[in-house]
């Protein structure tokens, strides 16, 4: 499976977290680049766990090294999405993953700035660290990703 596949999955958890009534993210922890290989999924589900950090990429990692039994994830590329908070970021980091593919930015126009708290760039802070993560944005899941988000922004207006 291609990076297309695997963020494709990412995709997927998005429309199953808010299905469950959580945040429209989802990731998966790919090592090894084999669909086979597919070691964790994460859902965003923090409002439903009254769980801050219950973010899907943070989520998708925890249960990675739980899988790998080791916080080690030297290899592994992370799949999102939405473009990782700095939360998830800095978690990627201290996992060790080298690459992170998301399918939705993070911009304004994209998507709220409220869900990030803020407009700080993981790639300013990815220059200040000592290693840095590959990021990668694939534009295929774009659209389809805000839908996502307007179908979750619709439930809570309901609520």
């Amino acid at each position: 499976m291609n990076d297309n596949g695997f963020l494709k999955l990412a995709v997927d958890q998005a429309k199953k977290s808010v299905k469950e009534g959580g945040f429209p993210a989802g990731s998966v922890v790919v090592k090894d680049g084999d669909v086979l290989s597919v070691l964790a999924e994460g859902l965003s589900l923090g409002y439903k766990l009254n769980d801050p950090s219950e973010h899907s990429g943070t989520s998708a990692i925890r249960k990675a090294c739980k899988i790998v039994g080791s916080s080690d994830l030297k290899g592994a590329v992370l799949y999102e999405s939405l473009e990782s908070c700095n939360m998830c970021f800095s978690v990627a980091y201290w996992a060790g993953i080298s690459k992170i593919v998301y399918a939705c930015r993070k911009t304004p126009e994209m998507v709220k700035k409220l869900y990030y708290e803020g407009n700080t760039s993981n790639e300013s802070i990815n220059e200040t660290n000592n290693r840095k993560i590959e990021l990668v944005f694939i534009p295929d899941f774009e659209a389809e990703m805000l839908e996502v988000v307007k179908e979750w922004e619709k439930a809570l207006d309901g609520k």
